[in-house]
């Protein structure tokens, strides 16, 4: 598919918000997305497995630092309209694009398209469900087999072998999809990762993906999921003083922010954190992102009500020239499921 091919598509897929059928499928043949797996796979592995950025740049988790979009099409819809459309705004997706939701799809394809329409101002990140032993089991496979075919399956599996699993922004935020891990010393282990991989049980490549922080410790402590670590704010203090860094962004929990609610005043609040300066422009937050260890780490999941059955919302962190940290916190939408809101 030559480039004027993606350009269709991309407008295809953004087509989908003007639609009166929230959900509705959007018209996509297995030829024009084996394209879109092999192009992005060569944009990937032309790019380092440790990106590093510069902002301004938006982040969206669990997806401008993004996080988790899981398979949530019209939420992700919902992200561009608040964060402004590519390439006038420029973003770093944490991982998760597939699974759970109805339109994986869609909304994996979307993200292609543009990583393969402005290879230089789009990012996306590595997450544990970019991974054919766990996306076989949560929904992507079955979707693939239903609408199209399970060699498609194993195409979109080869590109995700391809993901980068962390980037830098401004030699100060270091993002990936999970955490920190106990083998993690020196930046450069992160850059020796060959590419294409698959997700091993354990190990660095697992716990970046995988590993979760945990209040309750300190150090390292083995995880409920059954994979990898939790660790502690003594250990995030620790690396960041290490590699002189200000702030870890990561993805990879919404329950973490399920019944965390913090009330501002209804103004602009600042603080500060190792210099990195955060400000919420909310008055009341509610899900979407969580701070943790004095500010030296935030969580952000990007999916809100996910799967339908949470009422968290979503949340949108946008970084500016200086390192001015920015939240848009993105409601559950009140309408018919699956539908687009402002």
């Amino acid at each position: 598919m030559e480039g004027s091919g993606f350009d269709e598509l991309i407008q295809r897929l953004m087509d989908a918000k003007k639609s009166k059928a929230s959900g509705k499928k959007v018209q996509l043949s297995e030829l024009e997305i084996r394209s879109l797996c092999a192009t992005a796979k060569g944009v990937f592995l032309s790019q380092p497995v440790l990106l590093e950025l510069e902002a301004p740049i938006n982040i969206c988790g669990e997806t401008t630092c993004s996080g988790d979009v899981h398979g949530q099409f019209s939420d992700l819809l919902r992200l561009f309209e608040y964060g402004g459309v590519p390439p006038t705004s420029n973003y770093l997706f944490l991982g998760d694009y597939v699974d759970r939701g109805k339109q994986s799809i869609e909304t994996i394809c979307l993200l292609l398209a543009y990583k393969i329409k402005y290879p230089d101002n789009f990012f996306l990140l590595r997450g544990n469900h970019e991974c054919a032993s766990i996306n076989r089991i949560y929904g992507f496979y079955d979707e693939c087999k239903r609408r199209f075919s399970v060699r498609l399956w194993r195409l979109f599996t080869d590109c995700f072998n391809c993901l980068p699993v962390a980037a830098i922004v401004d030699d100060k935020i270091f993002c990936m999809h999970g955490g920190l891990s106990p083998e993690l010393q020196t930046m450069d282990q992160v850059r020796e990762i060959e590419r294409p991989v698959d997700v091993p049980d354990q190990g660095l490549l697992c716990d970046l993906l995988w590993s979760d922080p945990d209040r309750e410790i300190k150090g390292w402590a083995d995880n409920d999921r059954g994979v990898s670590y939790t660790f502690g704010a003594d250990r995030v203090a620790e690396f960041l003083r290490k590699h002189d860094l200000d702030l870890i962004c990561r993805a990879h929990q919404v329950s973490a922010v399920l019944f965390s609610f913090t009330f501002f005043p209804p103004k602009q609040q600042l603080c500060s954190s190792n210099g990195l300066r955060v400000m919420v422009v909310v008055q009341v937050v509610e899900d979407g992102y969580e701070f943790f260890a004095d500010r030296q780490l935030v969580t952000i999941f990007s999916a809100p009500n996910y799967c339908g059955e949470f009422n968290n919302a979503g949340a949108l962190m946008s970084v500016d020239a200086s390192l001015l940290c920015s939240f848009q916190i993105l409601k559950p939408y009140r309408g018919k499921p699956g539908g687009v809101s402002g």
